[in-house]
């Protein structure tokens, strides 16, 4: 008897063609699990490149509109924003202002675009004239104080017509003080998208020059988790949920798809991915010499992200992921 015909279990038998791999796929993806970020700026007509992440741009409020528009008509599942305001102070007040530059972003593209899902990302970095997450007491943030002015910095967007708030400054208490914030002023139906496992990364790099927020001294290790630990992520994960996220967060996504399949494995609330600047930009600047496919590796990175649990990706491929897989 030939070697050959003693094998009865053959998987190839399953990847012979397109049609019968795409029926036995076990993970899709598609445009409504995408969620692109944007950058606001004050203005008009402005769109003004970002250097260390080529397509990506920093917007004024009509510009974001268009680009809002674009993302709803390919089907993403929504956008959030990120503000520059022209003014930064010690206590990023412009995010609390309900003249402040994302709550007026979020006006002009709810009223532009009903149907659009808006998160806010809810932090001070790019707000504060230190580029830290809050306040300053003596030479680190202010743990409690940036707490209370969360929670007027959420209700502020809340009045803005936002539909989810998103902090992502990891402070200790953080998803308690929006949610009591929110709840008193009338938002209880309003979720909290925490970035509840946030890693201090060095992945981080552009999108500091995205939102214009690079501490003027120190950094943010004191308060974003150490990249060395994995146990850590569900402690606070827990924490938050505990205090009544609706959402979880893990930021980078590439380097900690452990850190995704553990909190899917330990929880059963939605988890999403940040897909982040550095990710982005080393497949941007790879395509551009043609060393990779592009579009080959950005969908086997977003459904390697949908593989390893997570139920939404905030990326800055969406537009180009959703026209790719439409």
């Amino acid at each position: 008897m030939n070697l050959t015909d003693k094998i009865i279990h053959r998987p190839r038998r399953l990847r012979t063609n397109p049609a019968i791999r795409r029926m036995v796929r076990e993970n899709h993806l598609h445009p409504e699990d995408l969620i692109l970020p944007l950058f606001i700026v004050p203005g008009e007509n402005i769109k003004k490149p970002i250097l260390s992440m080529p397509g990506v741009d920093q917007l004024s409020i009509d510009q974001a509109v268009m680009v809002a528009k674009e993302a709803q008509e390919l089907g993403l599942g929504g956008i959030i924003l990120f503000g520059i305001p022209a003014k930064k102070d010690g206590t990023g007040s412009d995010a609390r202002s309900a003249d402040g530059i994302v709550q007026r972003a979020i006006a002009e593209i709810k009223s532009a675009l009903p149907e659009l899902y808006i998160i806010a990302d809810t932090c001070f970095c790019e707000y504060t004239d230190h580029g830290h997450c809050g306040p300053i007491k003596g030479s680190s943030v202010d743990n409690d104080a940036t707490i209370e002015l969360l929670g007027e910095a959420a209700v502020a967007q809340a009045k803005a017509g936002v539909d989810m708030v998103a902090p992502s400054g990891m402070m200790d208490g953080m998803v308690q003080a929006i949610r009591a914030g929110l709840d008193s002023a009338g938002y209880e139906e309003l979720p909290i998208l925490s970035y509840g496992v946030k890693y201090s990364s060095a992945y981080y790099g552009p999108f500091r020059e995205a939102a214009e927020n690079t501490p003027t001294f120190g950094d943010r290790r004191a308060y974003q988790m150490d990249s060395a630990n994995r146990l850590e992520a569900i402690r606070e994960a827990a924490l938050d949920i505990d205090q009544g996220a609706d959402i979880m967060m893990v930021k980078p996504g590439l380097a900690y798809m452990d850190i995704l399949r553990d909190l899917k494995n330990h929880f059963d609330l939605p988890l999403a991915v940040y897909n982040v600047s550095g990710e982005y930009a080393m497949v941007k600047a790879a395509a551009m010499q043609g060393w990779i496919d592009e579009k080959g590796v950005v969908l086997e990175t977003l459904t390697g992200f949908k593989r390893a649990g997570a139920d939404l990706i905030l990326t800055y491929h969406g537009l180009d992921a959703a026209r790719w897989i439409r």
